[in-house]
């Protein structure tokens, strides 16, 4: 399947890249080559085929949370540990 210059160019802009005319020519090339390979995975039959999100047989195991009460000497060892600020552990950031 071949991708016309214009489409090459609205994806390259849609991508936020500035390409050389050599590079529009090479990506054409092999943007045409994985959308043939897309049209030739679409033949395969798959109507008897059940659906699946994933392969592995692996299943999600799940517990029940607990409250497990800790007697005041491991309480103040682990905020002795820490930085405390305003009566709560401070801690870096996480983005």
């Amino acid at each position: 399947m071949s991708i016309s210059k214009e489409e090459i160019d609205n994806i390259a802009e849609l991508s936020r890249l500035e390409l050389s005319a050599e590079e529009k020519e090479k990506f054409g090339e092999q943007l045409g080559s994985i959308l043939d390979y897309v049209e030739q995975l679409s033949e395969v039959d798959t109507t008897d085929v059940e659906p699946t999100a994933q392969v592995s047989g692996l299943i999600d195991v799940w517990r029940e949370d607990t409250v497990q009460e800790w007697d005041r000497d491991e309480v103040e060892n682990a905020l002795s540990q820490g930085k405390l600020e305003g009566g709560q552990v401070k801690v870096k950031r996480v983005l």
